[in-house]
């Protein structure tokens, strides 16, 4: 084999090697730094103004209910109904007039009795990264509770505290991750700490929106 195929394959290989150390340091940093700000129930979880609902589709592919979605609106519902939170921020994409977040879940928290004048819809929440930023930017909140699966809100909560907002999560009820979905995540998270030391920004921010006035 020709020396210069070798050498293609050593930095290869090195370059493979110090990915994979890159991926589990930004997993393990988002799992462990700030997880005391992480609650997985109402007794644990303090009181809030606004909970940040992050948004995800209402029906898999085959037509079923998406039990990421089912778990997230019950958990939105629990924390209103106990008072612990007074506002609903509902954040996701809205990239065509067939699908949109926001829209279908507040559609779904009303049919479970929460008031619509309680519900506020951010339509550009196409990352979780731009959710968190524009919950500051756009809506105005420096402390907040984040809802989603606990995968998630490590990922969100994360975002927050290092950008110096005061946000914490409440945890919905989990669902068995499949592989395809764990190393998604794990890509995420290393996607994420690149975007901070970047300083990404959401693709849209727009103009101010007051809850509660």
């Amino acid at each position: 084999m020709k020396r210069w195929v070798l050498r293609l394959v050593k930095w290869a290989g090195l370059f493979g090697l110090a990915l994979g150390l890159l991926i589990f340091a930004s997993d393990a940093w988002v799992r462990h730094r700030y997880a005391s700000f992480r609650h997985h129930s109402l007794e644990q979880t303090g009181s809030f103004d606004v909970a940040l609902v992050l948004g995800t589709g209402r029906n898999l592919g085959n037509g079923r209910i998406n039990m990421y979605y089912q778990y997230r609106l019950e958990a939105a519902e629990a924390l209103y109904k106990s008072g612990k939170v007074n506002y609903l921020l509902l954040s996701g994409d809205n990239g065509s007039v067939y699908y949109n977040e926001p829209k279908t879940m507040k559609r779904d928290l009303v049919a479970r009795g929460i008031p619509a004048e309680r519900i506020y819809l951010d339509y550009a929440g196409f990352r979780t990264l731009d959710s968190v930023i524009r919950c500051r930017a756009v809506f105005g909140q420096q402390r907040f509770l984040i809802v989603s699966q606990g995968f998630h809100t490590a990922r969100a909560v994360h975002i927050a505290r290092y950008l110096g907002m005061d946000a914490e999560s409440y945890d919905a009820q989990s669902v068995a991750m499949s592989p395809r979905m764990w190393l998604r995540e794990k890509l995420a998270r290393f996607k994420m700490v690149l975007d901070l030391l970047w300083g990404t920004q959401p693709k849209f921010l727009g103009p101010a929106v007051h809850i509660g006035q």
